[in-house]
């Protein structure tokens, strides 16, 4: 549990006001034992709901000692377990109700829904997959699956095995492909995640390098929580493209 500045509980509005801390405040409090965070990625977590601090007439954030403890939380189970957003919030949340909620697994395969990665419970342990396991899974034909290859969009590695998250790429191209949109134009698509994935590694390397082993561990979810802005910014730029060329 994280340290509590102040000696007592308290009581009455001048207790609570004492209590409540500015973003730069619990900053400092969490980086003892989360070095790398900063806060953006506290509001960053404001954002997907994680935690709902207060806010002052004047928009300033103020956090209880109970949106202190809960950021911790969320970032430990980030770091520890390399859990998903939602799943750690589905997770808080049902704890909050007073359930029996059991922490689920992380690391394992997922695929991203709206910007964020979900969890596939199917293959939350299968690094790898066969190639007929992709094309049953993925409900693809052989010379479909070969076409995507020739292009680049799936990669086998040298034993023939696929990412699990190839299921994914495959049904979307293949849902591409009912509007018209061939595996010629989506290699751009291909080569702007590509350059994106190289963006989220300049970030993640240092990470991986340092000598603390917490902040090796949460490099990993630093990868993730980098995948989910990417996925939202390319969305919101197409959104703003499309929005200027139709009205």
């Amino acid at each position: 549990m994280l340290r509590t500045p102040t000696g007592g509980a308290g009581h009455g509005t001048a207790a609570a006001d004492e209590r409540a801390m500015s973003i730069g405040t619990v900053l400092l409090e969490l980086r003892d034992e989360f070095p790398e965070v900063t806060i953006s990625k506290i509001r960053f977590l404001e954002a997907e709901g994680l935690i709902e601090p207060q806010r002052t007439p004047s928009g300033y954030r103020k956090f209880s000692r109970a949106d202190v403890e809960r950021l911790a939380q969320v970032l430990r189970m980030q770091r520890d377990h390399y859990l998903p957003l939602k799943v750690i919030r589905e997770h808080l949340d049902a704890l909050a109700r007073g359930e029996q909620a059991t922490l689920p697994s992380g690391g394992g395969q997922g695929e991203l829904v709206d910007g964020r990665w979900e969890p596939d419970p199917g293959r939350a342990t299968a690094a790898r997959i066969g190639r007929s396991e992709l094309l049953a899974a993925a409900d693809v034909s052989e010379d479909q699956l070969v076409e995507w290859e020739s292009y680049g969009l799936i990669t086998a590695s040298p034993e023939g095995s696929y990412d699990a998250e190839a299921v994914t790429v495959a049904r979307l191209v293949a849902d591409l492909g009912r509007f018209g949109l061939e595996p010629r134009h989506l290699r751009a698509v291909r080569a702007a995640a590509d350059r994106e994935a190289g963006l989220v590694e300049q970030v993640v390397a240092p990470l991986r390098r340092h000598r603390n082993p917490q902040t090796r561990a949460h490099a990993e979810a630093t990868a993730r929580e980098l995948a989910e802005l990417s996925v939202r910014l390319h969305a919101a730029f197409v959104q703003t493209a499309l929005k200027v060329r139709f009205h």
